[in-house]
């Protein structure tokens, strides 16, 4: 009888040892702020090329018309950005989207009607990446 509650005692402590291990979920990178709220600090001038994506600032929402979301397309290490419903999302790290590609889909695109339509998941795993900003047009 010992023996086994010795042997009960011991898996129930690998298996608190093994809990305690696991690898917890991962946390969003950013978090979008509203348009209405200014940026708490001046954000200084670059001398980057006038032809150089420019990341958004994370004090401010993100807004960007087609032709700048298509400079996010995820590749040569471009941040991937898609948008749908005039939303734009982050998928950079997205397992899904890796090199800015997924499904034949393509980052960098206003992908509405093709989430909509054609996707079999739609619009439900868009819960899963970052919300950034949203698409204007000009």
């Amino acid at each position: 009888m010992l023996k086994k509650f010795s042997i009960i005692a011991l898996l129930l402590a690998l298996v608190l040892v093994l809990v305690g291990c696991a690898p917890k979920a991962p946390q969003a990178t950013a978090t979008p702020v509203p348009a209405t709220e200014a940026p708490a600090t001046a954000v200084p001038a670059t001398d980057a090329p006038a032809a150089a994506v420019q990341e958004p600032a994370e004090a401010e929402a993100l807004e960007l018309t087609v032709e700048e979301l298509a400079q996010y397309n995820g590749k040569d290490g471009q941040k991937a950005y898609i948008a749908v419903d005039g939303i734009v999302y982050d998928v950079t790290n997205s397992a899904a989207w890796k090199n800015g590609q997924h499904n034949g889909f393509e980052a960098g695109k206003d992908l509405t009607a093709e989430i909509k339509d054609k996707s079999p998941h739609g619009v439900a795993k868009l819960d899963n990446v970052v919300e950034i900003g949203k698409l204007v047009t000009e």
